[in-house]
């Protein structure tokens, strides 16, 4: 659940997270600021940017956003992707985001991916150093496994600290999360902001004629990441789905990840507001039993963590 989240004044998380990796990229100052409006418009207050983002330009962006309205607003940012989860390169990172963003207090800091080069306990006992400081108020965990989120769990006893949120990938075409990743948060209390619901771009419809122009045809990565054939058929196939239900793709695959019983509270993007509009939709899109359950039918199911397949419900 998502209640335990709240801006520095009470109010609770938004149901949808808006990232703001565009920011300063494919997104310029004026198309940002009209994203960000949209966002309050339709009751977001969470916002999630990242250290690495843009080279520093969306957290820039988004400081300049946020000034007059700080106190109502969730503000979430990354450390430790790139130069290691070392404690000088943690705090040289956060120090700048702190400094983009005009903040002394960023809400949740994230650590951006798991660093098996250092050791955990170390870098559990620097972000409790920040909690203590009043410096951050939740911590959270990127791109980690279930079983390192747990380790994280046990090390972080003997500071007083547990992961307040996680961020996995989760979407339509990505539902490895729904094997361990959910359940274990469900367990453990840790709210849950999945990214990338549109799978890349991938699930918006926009790719089904092979003449999309987006992250898929433009970073080799995203190619990568979402390219296997079943993928592309299954967003063909929401696609048709959501033309019966005269709603648009993007509506019906961020409304399925945010169904899920875990209760994500999906992290959604985009480059401008008439691309990001859609994405909004979902909000107020009521995702009944059956519809679930079909969406869910256009993708395989991943495998369950146990071999024992017979005991399977």
């Amino acid at each position: 659940m998502t209640a335990h989240l709240t801006s520095p004044d009470g109010t609770p998380a938004s149901r949808f997270a808006f990232g703001t990796m565009q920011f300063g990229g494919r997104a310029d100052k004026v198309a940002s600021a009209a994203m960000y409006n949209a966002c309050r418009q339709a009751g977001l207050n969470h916002f999630d940017t990242a250290w690495v983002y843009t080279d520093g330009q969306s957290e820039e962006i988004l400081g300049d956003l946020i000034k007059e309205e700080r106190d109502r607003l969730i503000i979430a940012s990354k450390v430790g992707y790139s130069g290691g989860a070392g404690a000088a390169n943690l705090q040289a990172q956060f120090d700048t985001s702190r400094k983009r963003l005009k903040l002394d207090c960023i809400d949740i800091l994230y650590l951006h991916r798991f660093d098996a080069e250092t050791p955990l306990q170390q870098i559990l006992e620097w972000f409790a150093a920040r909690k203590e400081a009043g410096e951050i108020r939740y911590l959270g965990l990127s791109n980690f496994a279930a079983w390192q989120v747990m380790k994280a769990q046990m090390l972080g006893v003997q500071f007083g600290l547990t992961a307040d949120i996680l961020q996995p990938m989760y979407s339509l075409v990505k539902r490895q999360a729904e094997v361990e990743i959910l359940p274990m948060c469900t367990d453990q209390g840790i709210a849950i902001a999945p990214y990338s619901p549109l799978g890349g771009g991938l699930l918006t419809g926009k790719y089904a004629a092979g003449d999309g122009q987006g992250r898929l045809s433009e970073d080799e990565r995203y190619n990568s990441r979402y390219g296997q054939d079943w993928m592309r058929q299954a967003a063909a196939d929401l696609a048709r789905l959501a033309q019966d239900h005269q709603v648009h793709p993007a509506t019906l695959a961020v409304a399925w990840a945010a169904a899920h019983p875990a209760n994500p509270m999906p992290i959604i993007s985009a480059r401008n507001a008439e691309q990001l509009a859609p994405s909004l939709a979902a909000l107020e899109f009521d995702m009944d039993a059956e519809l679930y359950a079909e969406i869910s039918g256009l993708s395989p199911r991943p495998a369950p963590a146990t071999d024992r397949l017979e005991e399977q419900e």
